[in-house]
């Protein structure tokens, strides 16, 4: 599939030929590309080849396309000492912000940005001049390559390409699925209002199963009530906190267990039943013996309640 490989090869450069030999001539038939949005956006990534990394002040970097983390600050700092250790490995794609000649957008790579700018250090990005369009199939096709959104997350950010009027088959180059996939994911945004998924959060750990269940449980005048409900340290657990509280609750099982008291009001023990079983059970230590003579005795207690019943 085309699409498929739209990243491959962004970051192998071809290697230069020694200084004192000059290049052999050879006749390359240039790459063909695809009509449309994704064939664009291949011969923009394929372009990239040829350009150097260039070093970028973080403050000069503004955000750009759409918003595919719901928690941006999710593993940040572990990010930051990773690149303090090890520095910055991938370059992130930037494109000159369209608003400004002097700044830049990011295509992808934000939270590279923001650790960076944490760090006080300058970006290594890759710069290519991009419409709005491929902005959003390059990041959406990175995110994927990437494998590290939830499915709520994906479903935010098929939202928002819906929202901003891109077609399904858009939609479905940008994050690789088919519109099978696509369409369940519209349904779950649909029936879901987006300021209960951001107060949840990414929740990673929750699929779309688990999300339409929601989604089942979420009436629109619920949702003040599921977003008062979101409280918990992780997203996963928001999820649950608001699962639990739009759960009907379960009505409480019937007392099976009855205390059995003696004389002087001590408990002996208790009686359980369970189907057609009733167990009798004595503490031997409150019981002091009567457990011994109530077995000594059952049959002549048996005989007074019989008789006692059938008077």
């Amino acid at each position: 599939m085309a699409r498929k490989n739209l990243l491959k090869g962004l970051m192998d450069a071809p290697p230069a030929p020694p200084a004192d030999e000059a290049p052999a001539r050879v006749d390359v038939a240039k790459p063909r590309y695809g009509s449309g949005a994704i064939g664009a956006v291949s011969q923009s990534i394929s372009d990239l080849k040829s350009r150097a990394v260039q070093e970028i002040d973080p403050r000069m970097i503004d955000q750009g396309g759409l918003q595919d983390r719901l928690e941006e600050n999710a593993g940040l700092a572990e990010l930051i000492e990773s690149i303090r250790e090890y520095g910055q490995q991938v370059p992130v794609l930037l494109r000159p912000n369209p608003n400004d000649g002097e700044r830049y957008q990011v295509v992808y790579g934000r939270r590279r940005v923001a650790a960076l700018r944490e760090l006080g250090q300058p970006v290594k990005a890759l710069i290519r001049v991009l419409d709005d369009r491929a902005v959003i199939l390059a990041q959406g096709q990175e995110n994927t390559a990437r494998r590290d959104l939830s499915f709520i997350e994906k479903v935010n950010f098929a939202r928002q390409m819906q929202e901003m009027g891109y077609e399904r088959k858009v939609i479905c180059d940008a994050l690789h699925v088919d519109k099978t996939l696509i369409s369940r994911m519209l349904s779950v945004s649909d029936r879901i209002p987006e300021l209960v998924i951001q107060a949840i959060g990414a929740a990673p750990s929750v699929g779309r199963d688990r999300w339409l269940k929601l989604a089942d449980l979420l009436p629109q005048d619920q949702m003040q009530r599921a977003t008062n409900a979101a409280q918990g340290e992780t997203s996963d657990e928001r999820f649950e906190a608001v699962l639990a509280a739009l759960s009907p609750r379960k009505p409480p099982a019937p007392r099976n267990r009855v205390p059995l008291k003696g004389a002087d009001g001590t408990t002996l023990g208790q009686m359980q039943r369970s189907g057609t079983k009733a167990v009798l059970t004595l503490n031997s230590k409150t019981a002091k013996g009567f457990e011994d003579w109530l077995v000594e005795n059952i049959s002549e207690l048996h005989h007074r309640w019989k008789t006692g019943r059938d008077e």
